[in-house]
C-alpha cells in the first residue's frame, strides 16, 4: 500500500460549551473540504487549532497552558499552523495579549469568524506573518460545512448571541447580540440531518427561549412545527433561560412523542436578593412556577440546572437559600461551579468573596446534590426505560446511552447497538450512573 506523503492532518482542542463543540465540528468542515484529515495527535498535525472559552477563569487556565505546549512542537516543524480561535480572543485586547505571550501563533479568529479559515490559511502557507479577524458578525458562521464528530447526535443552532447581560456572564461581549436564525433554514438543516441518519438532534442557542422567527413567533412557534415531523428521533434544547420560559413549551413537549422529556434550566442560586444582583431577571417564585408545571403536566421530566457559588454579594443566607432551593426541587443533576471575576463584567468591580469560604460552598453544594442524584436514580431501579445507545462505556464491555429524561445507563453490548433505541431495564444505580440489562 503507498502512503501519501502530501496529505495533511489537523488537531482541534476544544473548550467549553455544546456550542463551541458545534463550531468545532464547523472548522472540521472547512478543513476537511480544504483536503485536511483529522488526527488526534498534535505531533502529526499540520495545523492545530485551539477552540476556547473564556466564562470561567479555568478555561483560560487551560487553554493558555495547552497552547503553551505547542512552541516545541512549531520549532520542530516550522510548516505548522497554529491557530487561536473562539470567546478567549474574542476578548477587548486578548488576542494581542495571547499574540506577545505565544508569537507562534499565526491564526486568530473571533467567534463569528470561522468562515475566514480557508482563506486564513492560504494566506499564511503564501508567506503573510499572521492572520486576525476578531470582527463580530454572526452571519459569517452560518451555512459552514461540518465534520460532526458522532453518528447518532448532531448539534443545530437556532441563534446566536446573548442580550441578558448577567452582571457575572461575558458572553454577550465575546458572542454580541442575539439573532435569530430563519426558521425555514433551521427546518431545512434539521430535515437534512434526519435524512442521514441522526437519531438525536439538539437545538442551540444561548438562551433557546428568546428565538424569534422571521415572521414573529417565539421558541414555542418553533418547537409546535418540528413537533409536526413524523418518525422516530429525539430533540433536546439547550440553553432555557427561566425569564423567556413559558408554560406553552411544556405543553408541546407533553404532546410530542419527539420532544425529550427533559430541560435544563439554570437557577444560578436560590436567592432573590442574589438573583437580582446578578440581573437574572427572575425570582425564586417564577422559577419554581415553572418546575411546579413542568411535573405536573410531565411527571417523570428531568429537570438539570446550573448553580453558582460565591457571587460577590452571596451571604452565608444566601446560600442556605439555594441549598434549600437544591432540596425543595431535588434536580436530576446540577453543573455546579465557582463564580469567578470576568474582566469588563459588572460583577468584576464588586468586593470579591475569599476563596477558602467559596471551596466551602462548592464542597457543600456538590455532597447535597449527589445525596439527590443517586437517591432520584435509586428510584428507578425495576424499571424500563429507553434508550438510545451512543457510545462505548468506560466499563468494560458495555455500551452507553440517555433515556429520555436525560439520564446515562451503561448496559452490555457492541458496536451494533450504537445508534439504536433499546429499551433496558435498570438494575442497580451509582450517583451519576445507572446500570441496567437489555430487554429485546
Amino acid at each position: 500500500m503507498q502512503v501519501n506523503s502530501s496529505q495533511k492532518y489537523f488537531n482541534i482542542i476544544t473548550y467549553g460549551c455544546q456550542m463551541n463543540v458545534h463550531e468545532s465540528e464547523k472548522l472540521a468542515g472547512i478543513l476537511y473540504e480544504s483536503g485536511y484529515l483529522p488526527c488526534s495527535e498534535m505531533e502529526k498535525a499540520d495545523i492545530i487549532i485551539f477552540n476556547t472559552c473564556c466564562i470561567r477563569d479555568n478555561a483560560e487556565k487551560k487553554a493558555e497552558s495547552k497552547i503553551g505546549m505547542v512552541k516545541k512542537l512549531k520549532k520542530l516543524k516550522p510548516s505548522l499552523i497554529v491557530a487561536v480561535c473562539g470567546c478567549m480572543v474574542q476578548q477587548k485586547g486578548k488576542a494581542d495579549e495571547l499574540i506577545s505571550k505565544f508569537p507562534f501563533i499565526d491564526i486568530v479568529l473571533g467567534t463569528s469568524n470561522s468562515k475566514m479559515l480557508k482563506s486564513a490559511i492560504e494566506k499564511i502557507n503564501s508567506g503573510l506573518k499572521r492572520f486576525i479577524d476578531i470582527e463580530l458578525d454572526s452571519s459569517k458562521i452560518e451555512n459552514l460545512p461540518a465534520l460532526r464528530s458522532d453518528r447518532t447526535n448532531a448539534w443545530l443552532n437556532i441563534m446566536y448571541g446573548c442580550d441578558n447581560f448577567c452582571t457575572y456572564c461575558i458572553v454577550p461581549y465575546v458572542r454580541g447580540r442575539e439573532r435569530s436564525r430563519n426558521k425555514q433554514e433551521i427546518l431545512c438543516e434539521l430535515y437534512g440531518l434526519l435524512e442521514k441518519g441522526y437519531k438525536e438532534i439538539t437545538l442551540l442557542g444561548q438562551n433557546v427561549n428568546s428565538y424569534k422567527s422571521e415572521d414573529g413567533e417565539g421558541f414555542d412557534g418553533l418547537l409546535s412545527e418540528i413537533s409536526k415531523i413524523n418518525g422516530k428521533f429525539r430533540l433536546r434544547f439547550m440553553t432555557s433561560h427561566p425569564k423567556d420560559f413559558n408554560e406553552n413549551i411544556i405543553d408541546i413537549m407533553a404532546d410530542s412523542p419527539n420532544i425529550c422529556n427533559h430541560i435544563h434550566l439554570p437557577l444560578q442560586s436560590g436567592s432573590d436578593k442574589v438573583l437580582k444582583d446578578m440581573n437574572r431577571k427572575y425570582n425564586m417564585e417564577k422559577y419554581l412556577s415553572i418546575i411546579d408545571y413542568a411535573r405536573k403536566i410531565i411527571p417523570d421530566i428531568g429537570i438539570t440546572t446550573d448553580i453558582m457559588v460565591g457571587f460577590p454579594t452571596e451571604t452565608e443566607e444566601d446560600f442556605e437559600q439555594t441549598l434549600n432551593a437544591v432540596k425543595t426541587i431535588k434536580f436530576s443533576s446540577a453543573f455546579t461551579f465557582v463564580y469567578s471575576p470576568r474582566r469588563f463584567t459588572a460583577a468584576s468591580k464588586m468586593e470579591q468573596i475569599d476563596e477558602q469560604t467559596k471551596r466551602k460552598r462548592i464542597i457543600e453544594l456538590v455532597a447535597l446534590q449527589n445525596k439527590i442524584t443517586a437517591e432520584n436514580n435509586k428510584k428507578l431501579i425495576g424499571k424500563d426505560m429507553e434508550v438510545l445507545t451512543e457510545d462505548f462505556s468506560r466499563y468494560e464491555g458495555m455500551v452507553c446511552g440517555r433515556t429520555d429524561c436525560g439520564r446515562m445507563v451503561n448496559f452490555e453490548g457492541n458496536q451494533q447497538d450504537i445508534g439504536k433505541f433499546m429499551s433496558i431495564g435498570i438494575e442497580k444505580v451509582k450517583t451519576g450512573s445507572m446500570f441496567g440489562k437489555r430487554r429485546d
